[in-house]
């Protein structure tokens, strides 16, 4: 055997294993169910399992937040008793970050859950873009839901980025209603939505409106409909195992660092922080940055990536889902993530810094180019497979069958993933899930039980038991033997 074929008949191998892992291959494996786990499959149960999340401790933060911008008595640095210097929205994010049990860890995982969410959302469409998803039977139309989720799914992170009223956030809102107007069309009509009568109680209360009714609902209605494959009972047993675990983490890294809370808008005492949105709005923000760019050509940009996205399952007329062939939509799938990937670091690191022609040719070009060369390879590498197995068809069933030897010994055992899950779940529950997640909740219930007025019941505080000393143990220990049986189920089931 030459060099040459053993070169590529490795490649083979390689690339056989990978295109199971990742959910290239069409149909079932031949090994069948030891052909091991799927990751990218997971995706979509990992966006239900975020937002989820999401909807829980949404809803533990509204037992306090406060969506006005006027004064309050709620404590957040004065004296008991008197009004606020700053408005009760960041006020009562404040109070949940600093005063709340555990409410610094709730409010950061909410935040974090959020830039998930949406890291999660692209991630699932992307893959079902690079594997062809949109020519499966019915996808079409699960594809066009998948594209209007990733937009409300971003306006959910739009919403709610002002709500905690910094002067940052204050700020991001403003100059991007500006970008809104700036939309064909409909652009002057939707910010006029958005900003309702010019008052900043007006956008704040449209915001939170949007954030928590309107948005969440719209959501959960395309998703139902976008879902094709059925929830009960064994994807909702896996979900839940895995959920747990994201939960799990979620919370280790919003203990270890926790949002600093910025200053709150309208205060002068401070200098005015750079204009920075959210990280998945960062690279429209720095696209208007590039000299020439004005607001309504970068919003007309972004109507034409969109409108891309929505007709992709129309002008891609390849009869393969393969991505070797349809090498033309990979080099635009794979430029659009380089594209948003380079503009995203770059808003970052040099936000409101002026982009000059030339430089935008010499970052932004080689990305193309590279993209183009790695399509162009990537296609003519398997026609010239295509030719060979015509030319030498012994040679090539004898490649596959060593690949698929090769795939079952790379391939991960189900019950061996399962197992190994089971281990790591039994080791974050209690670290990373039980302990913060249900002690925070025990935390609010007693918080609400003490807040309350006893001596309508004609009960002193001090007559009042230590709940403290027994609803947390109880809380936690029910809720970690409720989590422990569902994850066996989900397990063994």
């Amino acid at each position: 055997m030459s060099i040459e074929e053993g070169f590529d008949r490795a490649v083979d191998r390689l690339w056989s294993w990978a295109r199971w892992q990742v959910g290239l291959t069409q149909g079932k494996s031949r090994l069948g169910a030891a052909a091991g786990f799927q990751p990218s499959i997971a995706t979509g149960g990992l966006v239900l399992a975020a937002l989820a999340y999401q909807l829980v401790s949404g809803g533990l933060l509204l037992l306090y937040y406060q969506p006005s911008v006027y004064p309050t008595e709620t404590l957040c640095g004065q004296a008991a008793g008197t009004t606020s210097a700053s408005p009760a929205a960041w006020c009562s994010t404040y109070y949940i970050a600093h005063s709340v049990p555990m409410g610094g860890v709730l409010l950061t995982s909410h935040l974090y859950g959020a830039y998930v969410v949406v890291f999660l959302v692209l991630l699932h469409l992307f893959r079902g873009y690079f594997v062809g998803a949109y020519k499966q039977p019915g996808g079409r139309l699960s594809w066009g839901l998948g594209v209007v989720l990733l937009l409300l799914t971003l306006g959910m992170g739009f919403t709610g980025y002002l709500l905690a009223y910094t002067q940052l956030s204050y700020n991001a809102t403003q100059v991007s209603v500006t970008l809104v107007q700036a939309l064909p069309l409909v652009g002057p009509s939707l910010a006029n939505l958005v900003i309702g009568d010019g008052t900043p109680q007006s956008l704040l209360s449209r915001m939170f409106a949007a954030h928590v009714v309107l948005l969440p609902a719209a959501i959960a209605l395309l998703a139902f409909l976008h879902k094709r494959s059925p929830l009960f009972p064994r994807a909702f047993a896996s979900l839940a195992k895995w959920g747990l675990l994201y939960v799990g983490m979620l919370l280790g890294l919003a203990t270890l660092w926790l949002w600093p809370l910025p200053t709150f808008a309208g205060n002068s005492g401070v200098s005015q922080p750079a204009t920075v949105p959210a990280w998945f709005f960062l690279w429209l923000f720095k696209l208007v940055d590039f000299v020439g760019v004005t607001p309504e050509v970068a919003m007309l940009f972004a109507v034409v990536v969109v409108l891309f996205l929505l007709l992709v399952p129309f002008l891609d007329r390849s009869k393969s889902p393969l991505p070797r062939d349809r090498p033309v939509f990979v080099f635009l799938g794979t430029s659009l993530v380089g594209f948003f990937v380079l503009m995203t670091a770059w808003g970052d690191l040099a936000p409101g810094v002026p982009i000059t022609p030339s430089e935008a040719a010499l970052r932004l070009g080689p990305v193309l180019a590279a993209n183009a060369v790695a399509a162009a390879v990537f296609h003519w590498r398997y026609q010239h497979a295509v030719r060979r197995e015509v030319a030498e068809p012994h040679r090539v069933l004898e490649g596959r069958s060593t690949g698929i030897r090769q795939r079952s010994a790379f391939a991960l055992s189900p019950r061996l993933f399962s197992v190994l899950g089971l281990l790591v779940a039994v080791f974050l529950l209690p670290f990373g899930l039980v302990l913060p997640f249900l002690f925070l909740i025990a935390g609010v219930l007693v918080h609400l039980a003490e807040s309350t007025k006893p001596e309508v019941l004609g009960k002193k505080p001090t007559d009042l038991p230590p709940t403290g000393d027994t609803v947390y143990p109880f809380v936690a220990f029910s809720a970690a033997a409720f989590l422990l049986i569902v994850v066996g189920l989900s397990v063994f089931g």
